[in-house]
C-alpha cells in the first residue's frame, strides 16, 4: 500500500524569511513520523501574483502557467502542512492568494499546522486560515505546533532548535493528520 503524498508548504514568501528553517524542521517531523511521503515545496517558487485568472478556478481552465503549475502541485497532494508565520494577526496574503487560485484541487484533503511568531506563536494565523480552508472542502487539524518567540529557537547557522515539546506535538498533529487523511481518501477519490 502506499503511503499518502503530504507537501509540508512554506506558506512566506518574503526576502528574509525563516519558514524555510521552520519548514525544514517540520518536514524532518513529518519524514521521521513515517506515515507519509513527504514533501517539502515553497510557495515562493510558483511565483504566483495578485489572482490573474480571468475565469472563476472552479471551472479549472486555467489561463496561465502559474496556476497550471500550482493546480499540478496541490492536485498531487493528499495531505498538507502549512508552516506559516503571523503578520498583523493573520495568514501571510501570499497564502490567502494561493488558496483563491484553485477550487477543486483542495476538496477533502486535510492539513495540519506549523505556525511560528511571536509570543502567539502564530495561532492567530491559523485560526484566520482554518476559516478559509472550510471554504474550499478542507479538514483542519486541531493539533498543531506553535512555535512562541521563534527568533530564540533559531540556531547561528539557520536552523531551528526547536525544544522536546515541539516535536512531541509534531507527532501527536501527524497522527491525527494520518487518520483523516485515510479517512477522506473516499472523497477525494471520486
Amino acid at each position: 500500500m502506499t503511503r499518502p503524498v503530504l507537501h509540508t508548504l512554506i506558506c512566506s514568501t518574503r526576502p528574509g524569511r525563516i519558514g524555510p528553517a521552520v519548514a525544514e524542521w517540520a518536514h524532518g517531523a513529518a519524514q521521521a513520523h513515517g506515515g507519509f511521503d513527504a514533501k517539502l515545496v515553497d510557495l515562493a517558487s510558483f511565483g504566483l501574483p495578485v489572482f490573474d485568472e480571468p475565469e472563476h478556478p472552479r471551472l479549472g481552465r486555467y489561463a496561465h502557467e502559474h496556476t497550471r503549475a500550482w493546480s499540478a502541485s496541490v492536485a498531487a497532494a493528499d495531505a498538507f502542512l502549512f508552516v506559516l508565520p503571523e503578520y498583523n494577526f493573520a495568514p501571510p496574503g501570499a497564502l490567502v492568494n494561493a488558496l483563491n487560485y484553485l477550487v477543486r484541487e483542495w476538496h477533502y484533503k486535510a492539513v495540519g499546522f506549523v505556525s511560528y511568531g511571536g509570543m502567539s506563536g502564530g495561532i492567530r494565523s491559523v485560526q484566520v486560515t482554518k476559516a478559509l480552508l472550510s471554504t474550499l472542502k478542507v479538514v483542519p487539524m486541531v493539533e498543531a505546533v506553535a512555535l512562541t518567540n521563534v527568533a530564540q529557537q533559531m540556531q547561528a547557522e539557520g536552523g531551528l532548535a526547536a525544544n522536546p515539546i515541539n516535536g512531541q506535538s509534531a507527532t501527536a498533529m501527524l497522527d491525527e493528520l494520518l487518520r483523516w487523511t485515510n479517512a477522506l481518501q473516499g472523497l477525494r477519490a471520486k
